[in-house]
């Protein structure tokens, strides 16, 4: 059985992500926070659809953790019997907004440590247990294109935008050994992020669903199965990209 790390996939687009994936019949390594309720919940439904997960605690803003982790998840590839994985989903995000004149350090190091740092050393941490012909794909969004431009977001989209090119140079280094490096860039999205804000603040989504050409407000099952998508066979033709997942946001 092919075995996948998911980072993050303990709500929204990670949850979706790792559950899509396990339906299409691949085992799940999947990371958490502080929502270990979310994680376990993740893990019960997919073993209530007769997959295997094994959630894992890592704060990927801490980059000192990596090699543990990369333990963590030898001693987990057990249950399949393995040694390797064969894919990983960089998910895990972070959320802050300020004005461009109002933006902190202490904001753009935080975001900077989730959004971009985190996914450069996991990934290199991770590396040595991927196999080739392996996949990677990088959650960016597309507050890094100008589709989803917001004034107060250039922290957040910086970080994304480099990931976005992060994501073309990996799939450039990694191509001796067959591995696919995509990304997807999920527009205005019904998760958790920014404290739940849009269950919080429900009247903001008629505007963001009337700024979308397919008229909704999207939902993480809509960018999860993009990803588990990008890992399989059937895109194994496609790298180094980053595909807008958005509904047409602002098109």
């Amino acid at each position: 059985m092919r075995v996948a790390v998911v980072t993050g996939a303990s709500s929204g687009i990670g949850q979706s992500a790792a559950v899509q994936i396990a339906r299409r019949g691949t085992g799940v390594i999947l990371t958490y926070q502080g929502n270990r309720a979310g994680a376990l919940d993740t893990v019960a439904t997919i073993e209530r659809e007769g997959g295997k997960a094994v959630a894992l605690p890592v704060d990927v803003g801490e980059s000192s953790l990596f090699p543990a982790f990369r333990d963590e998840v030898l001693s987990a590839l057990r249950v399949w019997d393995r040694d390797t994985v064969d894919y990983l989903v960089n998910n895990a995000g972070a959320s802050g907004m300020a004005p461009f004149a109002d933006t902190s350090e202490e904001l753009f190091d935080s975001l900077m440590r989730v959004l971009l740092k985190g996914p450069y050393f996991l990934t290199q941490t991770l590396l040595p247990l991927l196999t080739d012909g392996g996949a990677v794909v990088n959650v960016t969004s597309n507050a890094a294109t100008f589709a989803g431009l917001e004034a107060g977001y250039s922290a957040y989209g910086t970080m994304k935008g480099g990931l976005a090119v992060l994501t073309r140079y990996l799939a450039k280094e990694l191509s001796p050994r067959g591995i696919r490096v995509n990304a997807v860039s999920p527009g205005s999205t019904r998760t958790r992020i920014a404290g739940n804000a849009f269950e919080h603040h429900p009247e903001v989504i008629p505007a963001l669903a009337a700024r979308t050409a397919l008229g909704r407000l999207g939902e993480p099952d809509d960018v999860g199965r993009v990803i588990a998508a990008l890992l399989s066979d059937d895109l194994a033709w496609i790298t180094a990209q980053d595909i807008e997942v958005s509904g047409g946001y602002n098109l």
